[in-house]
């Protein structure tokens, strides 16, 4: 049977936001191709979210297996070999790429194997790996491209000595020393990774604290916990210079009182953000707009400035996140189905970092609801009240609710502490309902359980915690 070459939708790209998008428009009764030079799932699945909560995974271990005795372990001699996660993580990317495959096929998606980029009103070229070119007719065109790693000129990455996050999880050896430039949640999570395994950390960062997008409180918080871990954090400081040589690099940063350092290390993570996949799309001659930035430009229904182009997720800018991207790609192709006049609400999507102990928020910090004149109460709640977390041997962290007086709206939760970027969404879902808070405590959770923490956090926002 002939391939077909014209299609109700073509997606570029098929990371969370373009393979979602893709099931979700076949499920409404369209014609879809998928465009994807690289292996289905995009950064997320391959070399990005995915593989590096497995790498997670074994890093909480390994840290548990420290503290085994206190659980009747007797291990004798045990060592920590980063190489067999690593192989593990590999293996969790392959079956999650081939189950895209199989949604694909049960869906009837149509991919299409090379790169992708608009050829003119409607249609879309795919250059295969062997140069050759192939046009495709689509109704609409979805833009999901996705970003990569940013370069700074003084820290070029070569995967070498230079990581990116894709050289990080590359590794099959924890390196006796690492340098992290960017405190992030990328950074701070690999930092978790390779402290686990053996190496000694370094992390610098220009902003004034770690996990800057986070409440200053949680942020302070997680700061003294990797202290106590023997990480070496630098907030506050400008990174200098890196000069590779044949056993190492050398570093230097400048630290918030003005004074020059200078390291030998083994290697050096550059994880300082992540720019658009804008590039050779065919943007300019088709006149999709993009900001000076290199992000296209969207309006509330993920539309272009050029009727029937669409663009979600990383390339279309705002929160650089998975389950961001996954969201708009089902609100931009019901909204293309007519289906829908459902918006993303950019001021509920959650942030999560996956280091141990887990930080997640949504909403506003008590910083920004202050600035945005909101006369606010603040509840903080510490997992130490919480019989689950003390069972669990992790009651280190807490969860703080910011809520409005007035209408006890839930203006922002923050969770640093066992399963939080699990237990963000019970948040996440009352902002979406626009549930106060004290029909969040009002609702029964069970005991004993972690949630219990959402409820007494509620709780101490009205300030009548039951358990401390």
């Amino acid at each position: 049977m002939a391939e077909s070459t014209s299609f109700d939708l073509i997606i570029i790209g098929s990371g969370p936001g373009g393979y979602v998008a893709a099931i979700r428009a076949a499920q409404l009764g369209m014609s879809v191709a998928c465009v994807e030079t690289e292996d289905l799932g995009g950064v997320c699945l391959n070399i990005g979210c995915i593989p590096t909560k497995a790498m997670l995974t074994s890093a909480l271990l390994a840290n548990e297996m420290k503290e085994g005795e206190q659980h009747g372990i007797m291990a004798k001699d045990v060592t920590f070999d980063l190489g067999p996660a690593q192989e593990r993580s590999r293996r969790v990317v392959k079956q999650m790429t081939n189950g895209i495959g199989h949604l694909f096929k049960k869906n009837g998606v149509t991919h299409l194997e090379g790169y992708g980029r608009l050829a003119g009103q409607g249609k879309v070229e795919v250059e295969s790996s062997d140069g050759s070119k192939k046009s495709y007719d689509g109704k609409h065109v979805v833009i999901a491209t996705g970003s990569r790693p940013r370069n700074l000129p003084s820290l070029q990455i070569d995967e070498d000595r230079i990581w990116s996050s894709t050289g990080a999880l590359m590794q099959t050896s924890a390196p006796s020393s690492l340098f992290i430039v960017g405190a992030g949640a990328i950074g701070m999570e690999f930092a978790d990774v390779y402290d686990a395994f053996g190496s000694k950390v370094t992390v610098v960062e220009a902003l004034d604290r770690i996990l800057p997008l986070e409440d200053a409180e949680v942020s302070k918080f997680m700061e003294r916990t990797y202290k106590k871990r023997g990480m070496e954090i630098h907030a506050g400081a400008r990174f200098e210079k890196a000069e590779i040589k044949d056993d190492g690099v050398t570093v230097t940063f400048t630290d918030k009182k003005g004074e020059s350092h200078t390291m030998d290390v083994d290697y050096v993570l550059s994880a300082v953000g992540r720019v658009p996949n804008s590039e050779d799309l065919g943007l300019d001659a088709a006149g999709v707009k993009t900001d000076d930035r290199g992000f296209i430009e969207v309006d509330d229904q993920l539309r272009t400035n050029v009727a029937g182009v669409y663009a979600i997720g990383d390339v279309a800018g705002r929160q650089l996140l998975a389950h961001k991207a996954s969201h708009e790609g089902i609100v931009c192709v019901e909204h293309i189905a007519g289906e829908s006049h459902h918006t993303v609400d950019y001021g509920n999507v959650p942030n999560c970092t996956y280091c141990h102990p887990e930080v997640a928020s949504v909403g506003m910090t008590e910083e920004e609801a202050k600035e945005a004149g909101h006369d606010i109460e603040v509840g903080k709640f510490p997992w130490v009240g919480i019989g689950r977390a003390v069972a669990s041997g992790h009651s280190d962290g807490f969860i703080k609710v910011i809520r409005d007086t007035k209408y006890s709206e839930i203006l922002g939760a923050h969770i640093v502490g066992p399963h939080a970027t699990e237990l963000i969404a019970e948040f996440v879902v009352g902002r979406h309902l626009e549930s106060t808070v004290e029909e969040m405590e009002k609702a029964m959770h069970p005991h004993p359980t972690l949630s219990e923490g959402v409820a007494e956090g509620a709780l101490a926002a009205l300030g009548r915690p039951i358990h401390v």
